[in-house]
């Protein structure tokens, strides 16, 4: 069975304040997928995923999010999970886990009226991400990763079909960084979710990634990870041999 892809980019531009961000970006991301969105800082990244998402409009070509074009995004809301680079709301605010987490389920139709079944679905997805048993702790108590953990399973609550996580490791050290990339991993597949994962650590995302798709303003590669961290295109977007240099030396021996 052919899978139609969860998302499609034909040339898309965008441009900000009359500068152009990003340009000819095309690629697929297929159901089930973790694809990996690398590149210098500046690249436009996070501008990438703002326009998935429909927060910044398209300057020209062609975006589809599953089957829909992205300027219908609004009936597909229920259907993104978005962990976003920057809190909402402040890592101080006295609020427990189970508050942060049924933030997720916040709407304009949901901002003034209780859900049903919220605390159960609070319950079950603190469960799914392992911190079922910190539903009642200040969110301000836990460690970096375990707040993180957290606010995965806030953009999880709803069950969606696709997640997208802006440099979702920022601030954590490594051994955090890889439990959660495995965590990222093992949800992938037991829920078949279709991943877009933002990240400046090119090494650790190649790791569990199904594609890389690297940019500096426009698209350098995309593919399998290996044959991205493997083409000298990979170098030209960085522009920087140090950071070429170190990355091959990280990758050497290792079976991606």
């Amino acid at each position: 069975m052919i899978l139609k892809p969860s998302i499609i980019s034909k040339n898309l531009a965008v441009v900000l304040n009359g500068k152009p961000v990003l340009e000819n970006i095309s690629f697929e991301i297929l159901p089930g997928e973790l694809a990996g969105i690398i590149g210098p800082n500046g690249a436009g990244k996070t501008t990438l995923l703002r326009a998935i998402l429909g927060l910044v409009p398209l300057h020209s070509g062609e975006l589809q999010l599953l089957g829909s074009p992205v300027n219908q995004i609004k009936k597909l809301r229920a259907k993104i999970g978005y962990m976003p680079q920057r809190l909402l709301f402040e890592r101080q605010f006295p609020l427990s886990v189970a508050d942060v987490v049924a933030t997720g389920l916040l709407t304009s139709a949901t901002l003034l009226r209780r859900v049903n079944g919220a605390s159960k679905m609070v319950t079950d997805t603190l469960d799914s991400v392992g911190m079922k048993h910190y539903i009642s702790r200040p969110f301000q108590d836990l460690s970096g990763g375990e707040q993180q953990r957290v606010l995965l399973a806030r953009a999880l609550i709803r069950k969606p079909a696709l997640l997208l996580l802006d440099e979702s490791n920022t601030g954590l050290d490594f051994p955090a960084q890889q439990r959660f990339l495995d965590l990222l991993n093992h949800l992938q597949k037991k829920r078949k979710l279709t991943i877009i994962l933002v990240s400046h650590d090119l090494v650790s995302v190649a790791a569990v990634a199904d594609k890389l798709i690297c940019i500096n303003r426009i698209m350098h590669v995309h593919g399998h990870p290996s044959d991205v961290l493997h083409s000298p295109s990979l170098q030209e977007a960085y522009r920087c041999e140090y950071d070429f240099l170190s990355t091959t030396t990280k990758i050497e021996g290792e079976q991606l």
